[in-house]
């Protein structure tokens, strides 16, 4: 089966999830430049068979919103026989960052500026294969 990334965009890093050939397990991938997300995108497509891409977008309508629908095109335009969904992500950086600080992982590993974008991008896997089931 092919995977299924999930992206969690920002204006200045986008954190990225992926799933496993089954779909069954979402886990973190990368945190990647916004400017560089395509190139990287290609590059892991080149290797890796996916299916679709899920992008996280606040139904609240924030000012990210901008951002988020000029990135949905430039992905529809640069992989268009990949299936673009969209996930609420709502509240997902807040739930990211907490869920780090309650694990126990150490200050300094805490100040990686991605690990909250990566583990938001996970969070929206795994709503969006909940709601798939």
């Amino acid at each position: 089966m092919p995977r299924i990334i999930a992206i969690d965009w920002g204006s200045k890093r986008i954190g990225l999830a992926v799933t496993d050939p089954n779909q069954i397990i979402a886990t973190a991938l990368s945190t990647v430049e916004n400017h560089r997300i395509i190139e990287y995108l290609k590059g892991y497509m080149a290797n890796e068979n996916v299916e679709t891409i899920v992008v996280g977008k606040p139904k609240d309508g924030s000012d990210s919103s901008v951002g988020i629908e000029q990135f949905l095109k430039q992905l529809k335009t640069n992989f268009p026989n990949i299936k673009i969904e969209t996930e609420n992500e709502d509240f997902t950086s807040k739930i990211a960052f907490d869920t780090i600080l309650q694990s126990g992982i150490g200050k300094m590993k805490r100040r990686e500026k991605g690990l909250v974008d990566k583990v938001a991008a996970v969070l929206i896997l795994q709503s969006y294969l909940e709601k798939q089931k």
